[in-house]
């Protein structure tokens, strides 16, 4: 399919398909035209690119961990463990975030906030 019916089946603009394929995360054979030509599977790709980013995954995850779910003998266990990871790597973040802000509310309650309390 070239990059337009692509951009129709996925909602994505065109240069976001073309970013797509700059990065390698999908993948087309030039036609002797020059047109992309994607294979039908490219929309589901792009689908499942769009669903990681929304779960949080940037495109250099997406795009690092792509392989290994394609390639897996069943990709639902292999998707799982990823997302498993993406979780508990999110739950950190949030850990940190609350201590940063417990932290900072104790700074604000002071009289010079900037002065380490470590003294």
């Amino acid at each position: 399919m070239l990059i337009g019916e692509l951009a129709a089946a996925s909602g994505l603009s065109r240069e976001a398909l073309r970013f797509y394929e700059q990065q390698g995360l999908i993948r087309a054979r030039r036609l002797g035209n020059g047109y992309r030509d994607y294979p039908a599977e490219a929309v589901a790709l792009v689908q499942y690119i769009r669903t990681a980013q929304q779960l949080g995954f940037t495109l250099a995850e997406i795009g690092d961990r792509l392989p290994g779910i394609w390639d897996a003998p069943e990709p639902g266990p292999a998707l799982a463990q990823v997302l498993a990871m993406k979780l508990l790597e999110i739950d950190t973040r949030i850990a940190a975030l609350q201590t940063l802000r417990q932290t900072l509310a104790e700074r604000v309650a002071t009289d010079c906030p900037l002065q380490s309390t470590n003294t």
